[in-house]
């Protein structure tokens, strides 16, 4: 089986997803944001603190490259994993993208507690609901390169991954 990779802003359900689409597939689930916290010893406000925005990106790219060489997974990627043109095209060579979105208010109540989202905590200046709204905007081109979208904003993760499924079946990617 291809990968399945789970891309969208923060708060929308990649992991809580990802865990149980990769139950359903009966394959590896893999969070992005988790394993690079796994290999480098230290959280990823940590990893922004002591070495920066720049070197976590890095961090994140090395990883993609090698998940793209992997299959039979489900990815969960990070919010802004995105970002760079390099890690999508790895990612998507190895399996179907799957975007995850959710509306801004779904969004703020799922990422409401602080020092947990550095881009975000940074980019806030006190008004969270415009933050959100302004990496929204400036990502959503970058969303837009799924295979497709389904919004988990008034969904639980068991209804999406139903969704996931039947769409990947449909597609035939996975086989009844």
């Amino acid at each position: 089986m291809r990968n399945v990779i789970l891309i969208g802003f923060m708060g929308t359900g990649k992991s809580s997803t990802g865990k149980m689409l990769a139950q359903r597939l009966g394959c590896a689930f893999i969070d992005m944001d988790n394993k690079i916290e796994e290999e480098s010893g230290l959280s990823i406000p940590e990893i922004f603190a002591r070495f920066g925005e720049d070197h976590f990106r890095q961090l994140e790219h090395e990883l993609a490259v090698r998940l793209s060489k992997r299959r039979n997974a489900v990815i969960s990627t990070g919010g802004g994993t995105v970002k760079n043109p390099a890690n999508m095209e790895a990612l998507k060579s190895s399996g179907v993208l799957v975007c995850l979105k959710a509306n801004v208010d779904t969004v703020l109540e799922r990422t409401k507690s602080r020092g947990t989202r550095p881009v975000l905590d940074r980019e806030d200046d006190g008004d969270r609901r415009q933050a959100v709204e302004k990496l929204l905007k400036e990502r959503e081109v970058l969303y837009n390169q799924a295979d497709f979208t389904v919004d988990t904003s008034e969904l639980s993760p068991l209804q999406v991954v139903e969704i996931i499924t039947k769409t990947l079946k449909t597609r035939g990617v996975l086989h009844a």
